[in-house]
């Protein structure tokens, strides 16, 4: 299954989904949550959603984009005006392939130009490359929406990646149980449900002590739910102890602050050795085990 999501970047609940085979691709299944959207919104996404007929047909919902610039996208320029040092407004000229996922009457709708605010910036870290990032933009203002803010929000965007891993790896939603297509939607459902609950207690409890939904843990509001969880089902419970043990809950998870670490680096490790067994390829009933197991090597295709 592939799962292309959009994240409120304010609560980091999910607001809308949208699943497909692995066949898919993410910016046509991107296209399945644009009635999510409403005018004024601004969508933040990588490269991978940057395009063309994406930013003109949001634009003509009222909906502004603060996107990657695909690095494909060398050619079919035209510089309209500068706005400041790697800060300028240019025409995107339209090509002539149609997408996949548009009808041919719907591309010569489109215009043959439309107009992108790009803004370049370099992201420097102590001990890697400098790396230059180019977004493309429909937010044109540039005192409303100066390059740095946009710099700064872009780099905002990695939190829907943390989201994600909150979800599959917290959650335990990276391996579906279920054996039916049917159940497996409803698995996913549930665990949806389970993460914007989870968000709920996050949100009421920055509300409550004034501080930033960032810097609360969301896996030790996961513990300290069902730790409490378990507490409350041996409690007599009456509307006022339900309102006093839920005051505390909130209490409890505005202490587990989560230090700020910016440019921290994390890589995905793999505590534990996989044994040496060899892949059950086959029903159980017709799997037969290969003599001198230590020795055994994947074959290869």
């Amino acid at each position: 299954m592939k799962l292309v999501a959009a994240f409120s970047l304010t609560t980091g609940a999910i607001i809308g989904f949208v699943k497909g085979t692995l066949h898919d691709a993410e910016r046509i299944l991107f296209k399945n949550l644009w009635d999510l959207f409403e005018p004024g919104d601004v969508i933040l996404a990588d490269s991978a959603f940057c395009s063309y007929a994406d930013l003109y047909f949001l634009s003509q919902r009222g909906v502004d984009c603060v996107m990657g610039n695909h690095q494909r996208r060398t050619k079919g320029r035209e510089f309209v005006k500068s706005l400041g040092k790697q800060d300028r407004l240019l025409y995107w000229i339209k090509m002539k392939p149609c997408p996949a996922w548009l009808d041919k009457s719907q591309w010569k709708k489109v215009p043959e130009k439309l107009l992108i605010r790009e803004v370049s910036f370099s992201v420097t870290v102590r001990g890697f490359k400098t790396k230059k990032i180019t977004l493309a933009t429909t937010l044109f203002d540039q005192r409303q929406y100066p390059k740095e803010d946009l710099a700064q929000l872009y780099r905002r965007r990695w939190m829907a990646e943390l989201y994600l891993r909150d979800i599959k790896i917290t959650l335990g939603m990276d391996i579906l149980r279920c054996k039916t297509p049917d159940m497996v939607h409803k698995e996913l459902i549930m665990y949806i449900i389970a993460y914007n609950l989870l968000r709920t207690l996050l949100l009421q409890s920055c509300v409550m002590m004034q501080l930033q939904m960032d810097r609360l843990s969301f896996k030790g509001t996961l513990a300290i739910w069902r730790q409490t969880n378990s507490v409350i089902s041996l409690i007599i419970r009456t509307p006022k102890i339900e309102e006093s043990l839920h005051k505390t809950t909130l209490l409890i998870i505005a202490k587990d602050i989560v230090p700020n670490r910016p440019n921290r680096q994390e890589p995905r490790a793999r505590k534990r050795r996989p044994k040496n067994y060899q892949l059950l390829n086959k029903p159980r009933s017709l799997f037969r085990e290969i003599p001198h197991r230590n020795k055994y090597f994947k074959p290869l295709n």
